[in-house]
């Protein structure tokens, strides 16, 4: 892997609209229209973070009839995620991981 990789990656996943789509889709599979109307945003905002999303693997995608099923992805992401909880529970108690007082 090179830093442009590491870049990319950790670029979609500092985007509050992308964190607040993969907090959704930790809860269960949407569509387009779901995520919109849970997060009350634009479906064409919600498809373009969608599509950045999708580019990394982040998120996938499953057809289901004519609706387009968005799920994350399920062997490195969820994985990820549980540990990102497990840091912030064990390390960021005080802080919660923001600028710890001095």
């Amino acid at each position: 892997m090179n830093n442009n990789t590491y870049h990319i990656f950790f670029t979609n996943l500092a985007n509050p609209l992308k964190i607040e789509i993969i907090v959704s889709l930790k809860k269960r599979e949407k569509n387009v229209t779901e995520l919109s109307k849970e997060l009350k945003i634009e479906q064409s905002k919600v498809s373009h973070a969608l599509a950045s999303l999708r580019c990394c693997n982040i998120v996938k995608v499953k057809q289901k009839g004519k609706q387009r099923i968005y799920f994350l992805n399920k062997d490195t992401i969820i994985p990820m995620l549980k540990l990102i909880d497990k840091h912030a529970k064990t390390f960021c108690k005080e802080c919660c991981c923001k600028e710890c007082k001095k």
